[in-house]
């Protein structure tokens, strides 16, 4: 199966055919803090606005303004170069004595950068360490009947999409999983590589269990009929997960507030915490001969079985029509998710 955006929808047809990113301040990301600065400490908390800068590039160039290492920068989540994005680093400065902020400040047209406050923290920024991400996007060139796409938008308000792995976790053409399989077969890689390499593989195996939920119509998992013997239930908002037990109809009416959602694996050594029905669909969707292979390149790399959610909702959904083939559309992700799916459910978007 391919790893890209062609995986089966969960709610129908394209609504739209559009453009988006036909120019950076046409997808706009905002990190979301998930802390407040401590005020003390050796740490350098930066919230940094970029445009047509990926976050490595700008973690490169605050180690330089610093004279640091690019060990000694952090930051919470990766943001795309083709946008206009918010978020913050962290810049390891032991004598608290920081150089001219104003010397970071950079703007050669297609890239800009800019410090937009600063603070002191005890602590190096981790990553995964935000709320979430607030997205505005801007979609042109909107074919489509305005009624359909907005009553998609609002099932997408009301039932959330599949969590998907984006297709950037794949690399340029997908070729991040081949050279997963490569990687397992025995080629040698740095150890940076190896781990994104390792994150694809799972995400793939993922993104095919979803995608085969997704035939079978039980995605979400929506009231009794479609909730499986043997789910692992998470936590809306946390990694926690319980289960398998018996649906009931407690589950039932938190399911259908967002409050725990269906699971599927994220694969490594170990058995499967699911049982039943959902553990026999997920080995079927995971049976062909690729699915076997990365199974067992990332048990062998020692990675545990986890889980994830397969349900997504975006929160505070909104959007307005800016022009007759212009639409902008609001919403809220929670970290490690990804605003290319909410599209993708969306309609056809280049």
């Amino acid at each position: 199966m391919p790893q890209s955006m062609d995986l089966p929808r969960a709610h129908g047809a394209p609504a739209l055919q559009a453009r988006i990113r036909t120019t950076p301040e046409d997808f706009r990301v905002d990190e979301l803090p998930g802390f407040e600065p401590s005020g003390s400490g050796e740490h350098l908390l930066l919230t940094v606005e970029k445009r047509g800068i990926n976050t490595a590039f700008a973690a490169r160039r605050l180690a330089e303004w610093a004279g640091v290492g690019e060990m000694a920068i952090g930051y919470a989540g990766l943001k795309d170069r083709h946008a206009v994005t918010r978020q913050r680093f962290s810049v390891h400065l032991p004598k608290k004595v920081a150089p001219d902020l104003s010397l970071l400040d950079r703007d050669d047209g297609d890239e800009r950068l800019r410090v937009l406050g600063h603070d002191w923290h005890s602590r190096k920024l981790p990553r995964g360490a935000l709320a979430g991400n607030r997205f505005v996007l801007v979609l042109r060139e909107v074919q489509g009947d305005r009624a359909a796409i907005e009553s998609r938008l609002r099932t997408i308000a009301g039932r959330g999409v599949p969590n998907y792995f984006g297709e950037q976790r794949f690399g340029r053409g997908g070729d991040n999983l081949g050279a997963a399989l490569s990687m397992f077969a025995g080629r040698r890689v740095g150890r940076d590589q190896r781990g994104m390499l390792l994150s694809a593989a799972r995400s793939a195996l993922f993104n095919r269990v979803l995608a085969h939920r997704i035939a079978a119509g039980n995605w979400d998992a929506r009231g009794a009929d479609g909730a499986l013997d043997g789910e692992v239930w998470m936590l809306d908002g946390s990694r926690s997960v319980f289960g398998p037990e018996p649906f009931n109809e407690t589950l039932a009416q938190r399911l259908a507030a967002f409050d725990i959602h269906s699971t599927g694996p994220l694969w490594g050594r170990g058995e499967l915490r699911s049982s039943q029905a959902v553990q026999a669909l997920e080995l079927a969707a995971l049976a062909d001969d690729e699915s076997t292979r990365l199974r067992v390149g990332l048990e062998a790399a020692g990675l545990k079985q986890e889980r994830r959610s397969l349900r997504l909702r975006p929160a505070d959904l909104c959007w307005n029509w800016l022009a007759d083939d212009v639409l902008e559309l609001g919403f809220v992700l929670p970290p490690g998710t990804y605003a290319t799916v909410v599209l993708a459910e969306l309609g056809a978007i280049a």
